[in-house]
């Protein structure tokens, strides 16, 4: 598999991409991942997801089983129930890392964890699904995820459960390439624009092509973060959350403010804050958690975004030795078990991961 074209890196754009995101170099990391990884716990590794079954292939229909009445954008909606199923506790919670674009890897990940049909239709009933964001750029199909999502928000309501999803750094990086082109923005390296920075990040033509306003509508009202079973998700692994507010309601408005505002140099700095990561590794990692832990709540966080070969990767940086993602079986627990790293870094030859939580081994 490899990664979309134009995922170079030129200063000035502010985008912080993981060293060696452009040709996906060979890696070798430190310490092959194993159940059991150091500081891990009681969180080890899912073993990795069976194959799909002989002749598997996933489709999508033609017209998503979406209700006219159920719009997946709006938020407190009454979740659309089948009165026969039971009511009396939650279904349970899966999370999905960085998909980019990857529409087949994902509905085969889905399947195999028995989230969806082999035609794409959830069949979990009263379980919990969220995607931790960067649905597009460098796959080659980024509407198609997004469609696959939307779709399977209502599909899920119906049913009992929930589908939700979370606003990732590419999703803005997307919303900002299509409402301000070449607009010139402030960055800290110099004068750049999204657009620029969309190209240059692994940005997909023929997403931008099929981009409708529906699409526009449901990424500007995604939230940043949310917490649940003791487990606070968001995309990014930074503290750059903090900067927006003290909750994560009121964070969650501020970032939605600022799409809403529409101005070019307040949703590049929103872009720029939440491209950063690694808060959680190194011997500051545990800190970096437990502060945003202790403003947000939850007992761990989980997020995408640092492909985990790199977050195995002393300094971040990769080094010669087998293909990047070969050493990736599952979601990695660090930072003194209080960060859980979903992004199995599918744009470098690894895993999509979908994964329960707990983590159970």
């Amino acid at each position: 598999m490899t990664q979309g074209a134009g995922q170079g890196y030129e200063p000035g754009t502010g985008y912080e991409p993981a060293p060696g995101y452009g040709s996906a170099p060979a890696f070798e990391p430190v310490a092959p991942y194993e159940p059991g990884y150091p500081g891990t716990s009681s969180y080890d590794a899912a073993p990795p997801a069976p194959p799909a079954p002989p002749g598997y292939e996933p489709t999508r229909p033609d017209t998503p089983l979406v209700p006219p009445e159920y719009t997946p954008t709006a938020r407190d909606l009454p979740v659309i129930t089948d009165t026969s199923l039971p009511t009396d506790r939650p279904g349970p919670l899966y999370v999905v890392g960085d998909v980019h674009g990857y529409l087949e890897e994902l509905l085969a990940a889905l399947h195999a964890c028995g989230l969806v049909d082999t035609e794409g239709h959830w069949s979990a009933g009263s379980a919990r699904l969220w995607f931790l964001g960067d649905f597009t750029d460098r796959g080659p199909d980024g509407i198609g995820v997004i469609e696959l999502v939307m779709q399977l928000s209502a599909e899920a309501a119906a049913a009992g459960g929930y589908c939700r999803a979370l606003m990732g750094n590419h999703e803005l990086l997307l919303l900002g390439a299509h409402r301000f082109g070449d607009t010139p923005v402030n960055s800290t390296g110099g004068t750049a624009s999204f657009l620029a920075a969309w190209r240059l990040n692994g940005g997909q033509p023929s997403d931008m092509e099929r981009l409708e306003d529906r699409h526009l509508t449901w990424i500007s009202r995604l939230d940043a973060a949310h917490l649940t079973d003791g487990h606070l998700l968001v995309h990014s692994d930074t503290t750059a959350y903090l900067d927006y507010g003290s909750s994560i309601e009121e964070m969650n408005d501020a970032v939605t403010g600022v799409l809403q505002r529409g101005d070019a140099d307040e949703c590049w700095d929103l872009f720029r804050k939440f491209t950063k990561r690694f808060a959680f590794r190194g011997d500051g990692g545990p800190d970096a958690a437990r502060e945003l832990l202790g403003t947000y709540g939850g007992k761990r966080v989980v997020h995408g975004h640092s492909p985990i070969p790199y977050l195995l990767a002393e300094g971040g940086e990769q080094v010669e030795g087998e293909p990047s993602g070969q050493s990736v079986r599952g979601p990695m627990v660090y930072a003194d078990n209080l960060a859980v790293a979903m992004d199995g870094g599918v744009t470098m030859d690894g895993r999509l991961l979908v994964a329960q939580l707990p983590l159970v081994g």
